[in-house]
C-alpha cells in the first residue's frame, strides 16, 4: 500500500468568523492510498488550529504514516488506525484522513458502499444545518435572505449582541435556528441569553462555555430547556462519560476524533450515557463530509456543510437538496472527481 498527498486549498464563499477568528481559506491535505492492484482510496485531513494542526503538521505526519502502512493489510483498519492514534495521538486530523481513506479503499475492493460495510442504511436522509458565520447585523442579514428557506440554520455567536442579531435574524426567516458559540460566553448572563433563545425558538446550543469549565455548565443544566451540546470540550470517546449529567448531547467530528472508526465508538458511548447525538464538520471537501454523512443514520442531527461554504470544491460525493442531505449510490465513499 503506498500513500500519495497533495494540498488542497478551499476558498470560502463568504468570510466564516467565529467568537476566535475569522478566515478566507481553509488548508486541507487530499491523501490517496493505492493497493498493489491499482485501487485507490481517498481521504482528506481539514486540520483546526484549535487542536494545534495544521497543514504542514498533517503533510509530516502522512511523511511519518507511510512506513507503517507500507507492508499493512488493508483489511485491519482497527489494528492500523490503534497503532496511529498510539503513536500520533496529537495527529488526529491526520489520522481521520487515513482511515477514510482505508474505509473507501476496502469498499472499492469489495465492490460495496461504506454504508454496506458499517451495516447501515444507505436511503436514510437527513436535513443539515446550514452555518451562518458572525459579521455585522446587516451583511448576517443578507447572508440569511441567501438561505431563508433552508429549513435548519447554524448561527455562530460570541459577542455581546447576540439576542439582537437573532431577533433579526428571525424577522427574516423561519428556518430551525441552532446556536454555537464556540466557547465564547462565560457563566454570567448565559442564563437570561438561553431564556431568550428559548422563545427565538434556538433548538439546541453548542459549546457555550471554554473548554474545562465544568462549574459553568452545571450551574446552567437545570436552569435551562435549550439542549447543551459539547463541541470542543469533547474530543474522542473517553472525553464522553465526565460530560454526563451536565451536557445533553455531544457533537463529533471526524478531524477531532481521528476517524470513522473513533466516531462509532463516541456514538455508541454517548448512547450508554443518554446523550444525543450531532455529526458534525470543520470546512471540509465533499470528500470527508461524505464520509461523515455515511454516518448520519445514527444520529439526531447533522451539521454538515463544510463543503457548502466553499466555493471550489473540486469533488461531488454527498447529495444536497433543500437542505437535505443523501448518500450517493457509487462504491466506497461514493466521491469522485467533478466533471471538467
Amino acid at each position: 500500500m503506498n500513500i500519495s498527498f497533495q494540498p488542497l486549498d478551499l476558498e470560502l464563499k463568504h468570510t466564516f468568523r467565529i467568537s476566535r477568528g475569522a478566515k478566507d481559506t481553509q488548508s486541507n491535505v487530499i491523501v490517496s492510498l493505492t493497493e498493489e492492484s491499482g485501487v485507490s482510496g481517498i481521504g482528506e485531513a481539514a486540520p483546526s488550529l484549535f487542536f494545534k494542526e495544521n497543514s504542514t503538521s498533517v503533510v509530516e505526519a502522512f511523511r511519518q504514516f507511510a512506513g507503517l502502512l507500507k507492508n499493512s493489510d488493508i483489511f485491519h483498519i482497527e489494528d492500523i488506525t490503534n497503532q496511529l492514534k498510539k503513536h500520533f495521538t496529537a495527529n488526529a486530523a491526520a489520522r481521520a484522513a487515513i482511515d477514510i481513506a482505508l474505509h473507501d479503499l476496502v469498499c472499492k475492493i469489495l465492490k460495496i458502499p461504506l454504508s454496506a460495510l458499517l451495516g447501515l442504511n444507505p436511503h436514510h436522509t437527513m436535513a443539515t444545518s446550514f452555518t451562518i458565520g458572525m459579521d455585522t447585523m446587516e451583511k448576517m442579514c443578507e447572508k440569511i435572505e441567501e438561505v431563508k428557506d433552508l429549513p435548519v440554520l447554524k448561527i455562530k455567536v460570541g459577542c455581546d449582541n447576540d439576542i439582537e442579531i437573532l431577533e433579526e435574524l428571525r424577522k427574516i426567516t423561519r428556518a430551525i435556528f441552532r446556536v454555537d458559540a464556540n466557547t465564547g460566553w462565560n457563566k454570567e448572563g448565559a442564563i437570561k441569553r438561553l431564556h431568550r433563545m428559548e422563545e427565538l425558538g434556538v433548538e439546541l446550543v453548542e459549546q457555550p462555555f471554554p473548554v474545562g469549565d465544568f462549574e459553568a455548565l452545571a450551574y446552567i443544566k437545570n436552569k435551562v430547556k435549550i439542549p447543551i451540546f459539547a463541541d470542543e470540550e469533547v474530543v474522542d470517546s473517553k472525553d464522553i462519560p465526565r460530560l454526563a449529567g451536565m451536557v445533553d448531547g455531544i457533537n463529533i467530528k471526524l478531524m477531532k476524533c481521528g476517524g470513522i472508526r473513533e466516531a462509532l465508538r463516541m456514538i455508541h458511548t454517548a448512547r450508554a450515557h443518554r446523550l444525543k447525538v450531532m455529526i458534525g464538520c470543520n470546512i471540509e471537501s465533499s470528500v470527508s463530509i461524505t464520509a461523515a454523512a455515511h454516518l448520519m443514520s445514527l444520529a439526531d442531527y447533522v451539521d454538515l456543510d463544510g463543503n457548502l461554504l466553499v466555493s471550489n470544491d473540486p469533488y461531488e460525493g454527498v447529495h444536497f437538496e433543500k437542505g437535505r442531505l443523501s448518500l450517493p449510490e457509487r462504491d466506497g465513499l461514493g466521491v469522485r472527481l467533478k466533471a471538467g
